[in-house]
């Protein structure tokens, strides 16, 4: 069985209104990755991901960069517990 690894990730910069969160959705999907993506009120963007090892480094490498708008000047992550979502969605609240 494969490993699952679970990550909080919080980005900051210039991340909203850029469609930062459709190209994480994006990104997650081609991936294979698990989880959901969010606006927070303080402007940052909101992840978790779950996934191999391998490929949640791919997502949180990709994290930093965003889509070509977007303007990362921040990206922390906190590992924890996988939850076993599945599938990946874009989260509003």
């Amino acid at each position: 069985m494969t490993e699952t690894k679970c990550a909080h990730v919080l980005i900051s910069g210039i991340v909203q209104g850029v469609g930062y969160r459709f190209s994480t959705v994006h990104q997650a999907q081609k991936l294979g990755i698990s989880g959901w993506v969010r606006n927070l009120t303080d402007g940052r963007v909101e992840a978790i991901f779950e996934g191999n090892p391998e490929t949640l480094d791919r997502m949180i490498a990709w994290c930093h960069q965003g889509p070509s708008s977007a303007q990362v000047t921040d990206v922390t992550v906190t590992y924890q517990p996988p939850q076993g979502i599945t599938g990946f969605t874009t989260r509003y609240k």
